[in-house]
Parts: C-alpha cells; sequence; structure tokens
C-alpha cells in the first residue's frame, strides 16, 4: 500500500468513525404527562373512572403523549421515559404506545411526577399540565391536590405543578425544554421557566370552561413544538433553587398542619399552613409525597 492509498483509507475510516459516533449520541427526553391540561378536557367527567367521558379521553391522553414521542424520536431522541401522573397513574393505553420506551405508572413515588429522572437526561417535556392553584385562571387550576390546598411555595415563591417539577428535575441539572395545557398554564411556566416551548391546546373560559382545539390539531402542534424544543435544546437551562430549600404549603383545613405540626421537623406558620426546609429537592419532593398519601389505613 503506497502512501496515497494509505492516507486515503485513514481518511475514509476517520470519517466513518466520526459519522458512527454521532449517529450513537445518546438524547434521552422524560415525559411528564397530566390529563387536565390535555386537549377539550374541562369537567372531571374526562379525568377520571367514574366520569362518562372518561375512556374517550384516555385516547386523547395517549394520542398528544403519542405524537410527543414520535416528534422526539423524529427530533433525534435515543431514549424516552413516560411518566403516567395524573390520578391513579394509570390513564394511559400502554398497549397503544411504542414499544422503544418506558412508563412509569401509578403511585407512590418519591419523585412523585417526576419519578425515574436522573443526571442522564437531556430535556424534560411537560404534557397535559394545568395553572396553580393561586392562578385566578385556567381550566381545573390546582396545585398538586385540588381538594385539600390551596397554595405550595418553594422558597416563597407559589408553584404550579410544573414548577415543583422543573426544580425536581433542576436537582439532576436537566431543563424543561416544552409544556402543553391551556393558555393559562403556559404563561405561567414561561414566567417561571423562561422560554420554553408552549404548545396551547386550549383557552380557559373558567374552571370548567374552554374554547378548544380538535384532538387532531392538538396532535400537530405538539409535534410541531416539540421538533422546535429539541433543534433548540441547548438554550435551555436546569431550574435551580438555592439551598436548603423551604416549602410553605396552605391547606384549606386546620386539622392537616395541626397534626403535621407533631412531627419535629415540621412548623405551624398559621391556621392552615405548615413550613418543611429540606436539603435539596429530593427531601422536598418526599415529604410532600409523605404528606399527600400517608395514611394509618395504609394497606397493600
Amino acid at each position: 500500500m503506497n502512501h496515497v492509498t494509505r492516507s486515503l483509507v485513514l481518511f475514509i475510516f476517520t470519517c466513518g468513525f466520526a459519522i458512527t459516533g454521532q449517529a450513537q449520541e445518546k438524547l434521552k427526553i422524560y415525559i411528564s404527562a397530566d390529563m387536565e391540561g390535555v386537549v377539550g378536557v374541562v369537567t372531571g367527567e374526562q379525568l377520571g373512572p367514574g366520569g362518562f367521558e372518561y375512556e374517550r379521553f384516555r385516547e386523547f391522553m395517549t394520542g398528544e403523549v403519542n405524537a410527543a414521542i414520535e416528534a422526539a424520536f423524529e427530533a433525534g431522541a435515543t431514549e424516552i421515559v413516560v411518566s403516567d401522573s395524573h390520578g391513579n397513574g394509570q390513564n394511559l393505553l400502554i398497549e397503544k404506545l411504542p414499544r422503544n420506551v418506558t412508563i412509569v405508572r401509578s403511585w407512590p413515588r418519591p419523585l412523585m411526577m417526576m419519578q425515574g429522572i436522573d443526571e442522564t437526561f437531556d430535556g424534560v417535556i411537560f404534557l397535559g399540565y394545568h395553572a396553580s392553584t393561586t392562578n385566578p385562571t385556567g381550566v381545573r387550576a390546582h396545585t398538586l391536590s385540588s381538594a385539600r390546598l390551596t397554595d405550595v411555595r418553594l422558597n416563597g415563591v407559589s408553584m404550579p405543578e410544573a414548577g415543583i417539577n422543573a426544580a425536581i428535575a433542576g436537582h439532576f441539572n436537566v431543563p424543561v425544554i416544552m409544556i402543553s395545557g391551556d393558555d393559562a398554564i403556559v404563561k405561567e411556566a414561561q414566567a417561571l421557566l423562561g422560554d420554553i416551548e408552549g404548545a396551547i391546546v386550549k383557552w380557559a373560559y373558567s374552571f370548567h370552561s374552554a374554547k378548544t382545539l380538535t384532538p387532531e390539531a392538538a396532535y400537530a402542534l405538539i409535534r410541531r413544538k416539540v421538533k422546535r424544543a429539541i433543534a433548540r435544546i441547548h438554550e435551555f437551562k436546569p431550574y435551580t433553587l438555592k439551598t436548603p430549600i423551604r416549602l410553605d404549603v396552605r391547606f384549606k383545613n386546620y386539622r392537616p398542619p395541626e397534626i403535621l405540626s407533631y412531627l419535629p421537623i415540621v412548623e405551624r406558620t398559621d391556621a392552615h399552613s405548615i413550613r418543611f426546609v429540606g436539603k435539596d429537592m429530593i427531601e422536598i419532593s418526599k415529604f410532600l409525597e409523605f404528606m399527600l398519601t400517608y395514611s394509618p389505613a395504609l394497606e397493600p
């Protein structure tokens, strides 16, 4: 083999190695899917097994998740984890999801709606999300529990679930890149997290009323926004909080804070409120899951 031939072979080998290396570059995406922000959802009739429209809207929720998955893979994602994060955590029709994803289901989970997230992920997508309990607008607006809580604050800032979950992702240095839901949560999330991509699938008129896209239009919008978010993925920064983190929770009733204050790690700050200080978002998440889940009647 002469010098020219050897150089040509080396050049071809080097280019081939580089191309192969690029093709194998990993891009991991985490999807947390709620339901109140899914296209067409306006009341409890769509949100749980007792509602006459629930089975249909499980299909629409699954359709939104599939739209995001398809777009993410087309944009270069190599691995996707989906968290079923609404209600009983058993809403997505998993047989209709592609085989090359994994799904987190049911409760309890130490990281709540973000179970499975870690530092190996490159970006987070929130689907079907809703506004916070302190937001005066938004379809089914609440934070963690519509029945029990009136405010959840981290380091003094009122949080939507998107903010709490973004802070959990931020603990692992992973940014939120896109959110879908009604206009209220997209505006709220972008004000808190920065210029993330937002797919508005409906516009709130009230707690139980909205103008909405059709499912197919929502899927198309989500696909576009996911692709745009992944194309910009290096522009986004993780949402991180100064530690230790102060959690303030305000309840609708006075007995929960009264009983929780019996724990030495909990301070009762007024008749309806408590404070817990955690060293990081992992401790905050575990405390919230305990607070919302524990009952002496727990059985297998």
